[in-house]
């Protein structure tokens, strides 16, 4: 059985809770195991390495640098980092070595609206099943990403007379550890009208898991 851990809080705008149990069930319904916590201290309290995937859903925020190197020390040793929208792409703002690790930062999302998604690698199991190309409504992340990493799904950004590709979903890995981000997500109401970029995300997870 795979186990997964979750660590939730920062910004309530995001309600993290709320998100992080709607992907727990999800691996859950998957055959996971998932734990859930409410503070940064579980990662030098418990033992990382008894889990197969890490899910930090805290935006914005603060931690200590023994934390963030208990995190990115057991990514680099083999157990995997999963997470979406601000939970991950905004978490802990000052550390620049987490923010390497997870392969891209939140900047601002002018847009706000609808925006169409287009999935870059259709052979990736991540994405089978997951529509070529799909219209979501939300913040249009705008994101300073590593050229590094592998990108699964984007958008156009255009803004300011600029038209530029915008990754949305992406993997990478960080020493032995596998890492999937994904920029949708920012209220659950909306994968009642776009489920698919809920499976995207879900598929992203399971497979920084190993488990696809």
């Amino acid at each position: 059985m795979k186990r997964a851990l979750f660590f939730s809080g920062g910004w309530p705008g995001h309600v993290p809770e709320t998100f992080t149990q709607l992907y727990a069930d999800a691996l859950t319904a998957h055959g996971f195991e998932c734990q859930l916590e409410n503070e940064t201290a579980c990662l030098t309290r418990l033992d990382l390495t008894t889990f197969d995937l890490i899910v930090p859903n805290w935006t914005m925020g603060e931690w200590t640098a023994d934390e963030s190197k208990a995190l990115r020390d057991a990514i680099h040793g083999g157990v995997n980092l999963g997470g979406f929208h601000g939970g991950l792409g905004d978490a802990f703002r000052a550390d620049v070595e987490f923010k390497w690790m997870v392969g891209g930062t939140f900047v601002a999302h002018p847009h706000i609206g609808d925006y169409d998604v287009h999935v870059t690698d259709p052979e990736h199991v991540i994405t089978q099943g997951i529509p070529p190309d799909f219209t979501y409504s939300s913040e249009q992340y705008y994101m300073l990403i590593d050229p590094g990493v592998h990108v699964l799904a984007e958008t156009t950004y255009v803004w300011e007379g600029q038209s530029v590709p915008m990754p949305i979903a992406w993997i990478k890995h960080w020493g032995q550890g596998r890492v999937f981000y994904g920029a949708l997500g920012h209220e659950p109401k909306e994968f009642e009208t776009s489920p698919h970029a809920f499976d995207l995300n879900v598929r992203g997870l399971r497979w920084a898991a190993r488990d696809l």
